[in-house]
């Protein structure tokens, strides 16, 4: 009788505060199964509380890791460790919303050095580098603009594409000034210019966008971050 080797499932963690009422939660395991089907890959994905992420050994094992919306998260300190885990050990990281602006928060402190960045929603003082939209995103689409050649857009496949959000704070324009220099380089804008998407290049896959992209599947469509997430954590 023939045998074959039987193969390791790809192990995501989901890092964020599941509530099924959440639209995301709801979308992201049916962006992670159809991309699976996609791609013929074997998936399991655990969802962990930021509660329950106290250190490294928390992540250890994961092929990828994915900080899910929903911001303000119970443990804010939990979602940071999560993203200088993946940053540090080069594991495939996606962030989306509330993922996004704490992966910005995360780089800030432990990358340049602004020890006292902050998120305008959760903090009093500190420099903002998350602040208050001008105008809200909550349940609004918009157009985005990738820039060529880079993670999302060979994901995509095009330079344009028209996302929904769910979000009330992005980057502020005084970090988006200095992050010009810097190897986590913008990739996604809205027509008037502002950080919709970012990418570290000196990093396997880390990729985090304000946009909630994986509620595609919601409607049936396909999620090609989630592929690209998926594929980067595959030996």
């Amino acid at each position: 009788m023939d045998t074959f080797p039987l193969t390791t499932p790809l192990r995501i963690a989901l890092v964020g505060d599941y509530n099924a009422s959440v639209l995301a939660h709801q979308a992201i395991p049916l962006a992670i199964d159809d991309a699976a089907a996609v791609l013929n890959l074997d998936v399991d994905y655990d969802w962990l509380h930021t509660t329950e992420v106290k250190s490294g050994e928390d992540l250890v094992g994961y092929d990828a890791i994915w900080l899910v919306p929903a911001s303000p998260y119970q443990n804010e300190d939990g979602a940071l460790l999560t993203i200088r885990y993946a940053r540090e050990n080069s594991i495939p990281f996606l962030g989306t919303c509330g993922g996004f602006q704490h992966a910005i928060i995360e780089y800030a402190r432990n990358v340049m050095g602004w020890d006292d960045a902050a998120h305008a929603e959760t903090a009093q003082q500190g420099r903002m580098v998350i602040a208050p939209l001008t105008c809200s995103l909550v349940e609004k689409t918009d157009a985005i603009e990738l820039r060529p050649n880079t993670l999302i857009a060979k994901a995509y496949g095009k330079t344009e594409i028209v996302e929904g959000y769910h979000c009330n704070y992005g980057v502020a324009d005084a970090f988006a000034e200095a992050l010009v220099d810097q190897p986590l380089k913008v990739t996604g804008w809205d027509e008037e210019g502002a950080i919709r998407a970012v990418e570290l290049v000196t990093h396997p896959f880390f990729v985090a966008t304000l946009f909630q992209h994986e509620r595609a599947a919601l409607v049936g469509k396909p999620a090609p971050l989630v592929q690209a997430l998926l594929l980067a954590a595959k030996p």
